[in-house]
């Protein structure tokens, strides 16, 4: 047992660090890039260069998150790269390759990660998902130092970058950590110089950029409709809107450097009433919420709701896609083509995501799929029948196939893909806006790669066109990219941010009779205590300012003791007495390693009972994108290790 003493908040202010470029990763779930800027031109946002081997037709500058291993797990490819060599092999060689795609999802569902946990990779094998995570990082790190050095004549040494890496705001302390420790081990920071990293919030970047737009940056899909009963669904203004949108993207795709305002953008002082806006990050894995206010004159925000959200991203409609080819062709089918024919399975998925980029609500006419030769001849010998047959006896009246061996999805059956995980982010978003702190909300910000789809754009104006401005940057999906270089910048620009949930550790109190229940009552040296008390550190949508500091001092429960390890236990309510009340679990541990006493002159009495007892002064930060610690021993002032911990729980 540790003794619990006391405690207090203050403010501290941060230490500036001197970086001469900081280069930002978005690791996405779908598509992942980089880009980066020099703090000499810090107004100017480098993107990364165009990949080899680009999707026909695919606006982006991003390259796929696709990962292939040697069937010796060594590293062989990323992105682009990795999609075609894979597809180029013989199929039975295919099958002994390890290509890894969408993981990043896997972090996100996993409740107990740890640096254990596995990944499949599409011929079923299993690797341990730090590997592939690091094996990626490692890519961008080589990709963007030798860009980063191209451009600039100083070259740098690492102590002059300061990387940042994007996750979802709704991930949990130990899915941030993970990417940590990933990027420790793919050589992008020492662990000795974690402030060289930092994690920021994939809407939250996405905030930061969105507060420097100007006018003519995005489109505003709140135009509104012409009531005279002629165009009430608001399609006319939305179509023009969305052409302007394309011929932008158009533009954009051949600059890969962006310039930004270096104050707040025009937008705002033309929305007048904007100081308030929700961030709708709708990527491939997640949906993701922010609300964040301005603070003029210094353009500083603040953070007025917990973040919110779920696995909804365009991922959904591809397993919806996976689920109708199971209702049409067998899941036996399916599942054994993957396994046998894992380089073709890929190739279908890749012409589904192409075309589902081109669906759009006012489309009359069918989408083409093309279904690649070994998928048909592999049908044929397994089932001795056609696909066309396997179609028409599957009563799917909404996907027919034509002539040319492709299948022909209708308007409903796109309809059909979509509308499951568009109602999850509507229904999300609806949910938000219903909330006390974030009522009367009139901006939301739609961003991410899935808001670049018609689809989705259209179910979200019409169900708050009406009520909200709705506004997509231009180049939507580079939007996160560009705000993270923005972060890396100046980490300072969020000043305020809500927690998650409520963080505190166990404590023992004195026992009082009548107050406390017998079965929590410890007698140690003679004298009563309760055990379990749960001691709060921050609640549940606190507001927690940049700097804030929550402090608790700690004792030695024995002399000679070399660490005090200490258990942090979360909870998303704020009701808690105990660390055994329903709702609470154990997520992580501080440790503090006691330098020997001795080396400083006092050691207490045996027992403990002595004066000298030594204090142990702990200093925890929760107005970060992620929680940390120091702490000091009060005798002699020095700084003592201190480590938290949320992957080995």
């Amino acid at each position: 047992f540790f003794i619990y003493l006391k405690n207090r908040v203050e403010i501290r202010p941060k230490a500036a660090c001197l970086f001469s470029v900081v280069v930002a990763i978005d690791f996405g779930t779908t598509s992942s890039g980089y880009a980066f800027s020099f703090t000499q031109d810090s107004e100017a946002i480098h993107m990364m260069k165009r990949w080899e081997g680009g999707d026909p037709g695919v606006a982006n500058q991003k390259s796929p998150t696709c990962l292939l291993l040697t069937p010796h797990l060594r590293f062989h490819s990323f992105g682009f790269a990795a999609r075609d060599f894979y597809h180029d092999l013989d199929p039975e060689e295919a099958r002994h390759w390890l290509y890894f795609d969408k993981f990043k999802m896997k972090i996100h569902s996993t409740s107990d990660l740890t640096m254990e946990t596995e990944l499949e990779a599409v011929n079923g094998r299993r690797v341990r998902a730090i590997e592939v995570f690091v094996h990626a990082l490692r890519f961008f790190r080589e990709h963007a130092l030798k860009e980063v050095k191209d451009q600039s004549s100083s070259v740098l040494e690492g102590e002059e970058i300061r990387w940042v890496i994007t996750v979802p705001a709704v991930w949990r302390q130990p899915a941030k950590q993970f990417m940590r420790e990933a990027a420790y081990l793919a050589g992008l920071v020492s662990p000795d110089c974690p402030e060289h990293l930092l994690i920021a919030l994939e809407p939250e970047a996405a905030s930061i950029y969105c507060r420097k737009l100007r006018l003519h940056q995005v489109i505003d899909l709140s135009v509104q409709p012409i009531t005279n009963g002629l165009d009430l669904d608001g399609s006319r203004p939305f179509d023009s809107s969305f052409r302007q949108a394309r011929e932008q993207l158009r533009r954009s795709r051949h600059s890969r450097t962006f310039l930004v305002e270096s104050g707040t953008g025009e937008l705002w002082s033309e929305l007048q009433t904007g100081d308030r806006y929700v961030v709708a990050d709708c990527g491939g894995g997640t949906v993701d919420l922010t609300v964040h206010q301005i603070e003029q004159p210094q353009g500083t925000l603040k953070e007025l709701y917990k973040a919110s959200g779920g696995p909804y991203g365009a991922v959904g409609v591809d397993l919806a896609f996976e689920a109708m080819l199971c209702q049409i062709f067998g899941e036996d089918f399916i599942q054994s083509f993957k396994a046998k024919r894992p380089a073709a399975w890929v190739d279908l998925t890749i012409a589904f995501e192409a075309r589902k980029r081109t669906a759009s609500p006012g489309r009359t006419n069918a989408l083409n799929i093309s279904l690649p030769f070994s998928f048909i001849d592999f049908y044929k010998r397994h089932r001795g029948q056609s696909v066309e047959a396997a179609l028409r006896r599957s009563n799917m009246n909404i996907v027919k196939w034509s002539s040319q061996g492709m299948l022909r999805l209708t308007q409903e059956a796109m309809n059909e893909l979509f509308q499951p995980t568009i109602i999850n982010i509507v229904q999300h978003i609806e949910e938000l806006m219903s909330k006390p702190e974030v009522r009367g909300v009139r901006f939301v910000f739609l961003v991410g790669g899935f808001a670049e789809s018609p689809m989705l754009q259209k179910a979200v104006q019409k169900s708050l066109g009406r009520t909200c401005r709705i506004i997509i940057p231009h180049d939507v999906g580079l939007t996160i990219l560009k705000g993270a270089v923005l972060f890396g910048l100046d980490p300072t620009v969020v000043r305020v941010r809500r927690c998650p949930v409520t963080y505190g550790v166990g404590v023992l109190n004195r026992f009082v009779n009548g107050r406390h229940p017998r079965d929590k009552l410890l007698i140690k040296e003679g004298r009563e205590w309760c055990t379990d008390i749960f001691d709060r550190f921050v609640s549940v949508d606190q507001s927690v300012a940049l700097g804030e500091v929550v402090k608790r001092s700690y004792t030695p429960a024995r002399t000679g003791q070399r660490k005090i390890i200490i258990n942090i236990y979360c909870s998303t309510t704020d009701d808690v007495v105990y660390i055994s009340d329903p709702g609470v679990r154990k997520c992580g541990t501080i440790t503090l390693d006691l330098p020997e006493a001795g080396a400083e002159g006092g050691t207490g009495a045996a027992g403990g009972g002595s004066p000298e007892r030594r204090e142990i002064r702990a200093t925890m930060q929760f107005g970060d994108t992620e929680i940390k610690v120091t702490a000091v021993d009060v005798t002699s002032s020095r700084s003592v290790r201190a480590s938290i911990d949320f992957l080995s729980n």
